[in-house]
């Protein structure tokens, strides 16, 4: 298999866990957070090149540090989540461009880290984003009730005698995971568009999260597709490619999904049901 093969499968399979994870990211409203953890692996990308190991592994650590420094700031009193993930995105923004130019003379391309390099990936990289994309199928399957339910009703949640924290973690540790796969491929600063981009797409033309589900991985792996021919036909940048795809179709998205609902004469109802039945288990 060559590199664009490798390339394509990289960006099925990106595409699908992106959009997969994406769904909780924005029914929670975790976008912002998310942009800040996507900026905060680029100075785990640095030393992890300074240090000759894995970029992922580099990655991997410092999202998990960083995690932990936003829990820290959002319990300060009269902060919250968004102050917290403010602070995170700028320090690790900083923090890995004082590190690259400290070490200029870095082994790996810097606009790697930050818009990827899909047309460069590995087996490596392929295979740990197949084994993402299968644990978020797996946990979503399996917990997927208790996340739309936690999403939904935190109180209700609560008052029934399960612990929101689980289900936070839960999906702190699938965006995180979800960030840091596809950081080679797609790079710090565009991640987030592969990440949302899909399920807000989605939830413009069906209303249950079921099929925002369904459908969010599809348009997310179509997307990357089609942003990986773009970048070969026009010999532009694979990532820059695939987050403009994305944007055409929310934006597509949105405007089909208007003319459905005036078609139809029923307001737009995306919001995620309370007892999910067909795709997520309890």
């Amino acid at each position: 298999m060559g590199f664009f093969e490798r390339a394509l499968l990289e960006a099925v399979l990106a595409g699908g866990v992106a959009g997969l994870v994406g769904t909780f990211v924005v029914l929670r409203r975790r976008a912002f957070f998310t942009t800040a953890l996507t900026h905060a692996t680029f100075p785990g990308a640095v030393v992890a090149a300074v240090l000759g190991v894995s970029v992922v592994l580099g990655a991997a650590v410092f999202s998990v540090l960083l995690v932990a420094l936003m829990t820290l700031i959002s319990r300060v009193r009269d902060q919250g989540a968004q102050v917290a993930a403010g602070v995170v995105l700028t320090f690790g923004f900083a923090l890995g461009a004082l590190l690259q130019s400290a070490n200029p003379s870095l082994p790996i391309s810097v606009e790697s880290f930050l818009v990827g390099s899909i047309l460069t990936v590995g087996w490596g990289d392929i295979t740990l984003t197949a084994i993402m994309f299968a644990i978020a199928a797996v946990v979503i399957l399996l917990r997927g009730r208790h996340l739309v339910f936690s999403t939904v009703d935190e109180l209700g949640y609560r008052a029934a005698g399960y612990r929101p924290w689980v289900a936070e973690a839960t999906i702190v540790a699938l965006i995180a995971g979800t960030v840091v796969v596809i950081m080679p491929a797609i790079g710090a600063i565009l991640a987030i568009a592969l990440i949302v981009g899909p399920a807000v797409a989605a939830r413009q033309l069906v209303s249950s999260t079921n099929a925002v589900l369904l459908l969010a991985p599809v348009i997310g792996a179509a997307s990357a597709v089609a942003g990986v021919f773009l970048s070969r036909a026009f010999s532009i940048a694979a990532g820059g490619a695939i987050t403009v795809v994305i944007a055409l179709v929310v934006g597509a998205c949105v405007l089909v999904g208007r003319m459905l609902r005036t078609g139809s004469g029923r307001r737009p109802a995306p919001q995620p049901s309370r007892t999910p039945r067909t795709l997520v288990g309890s």
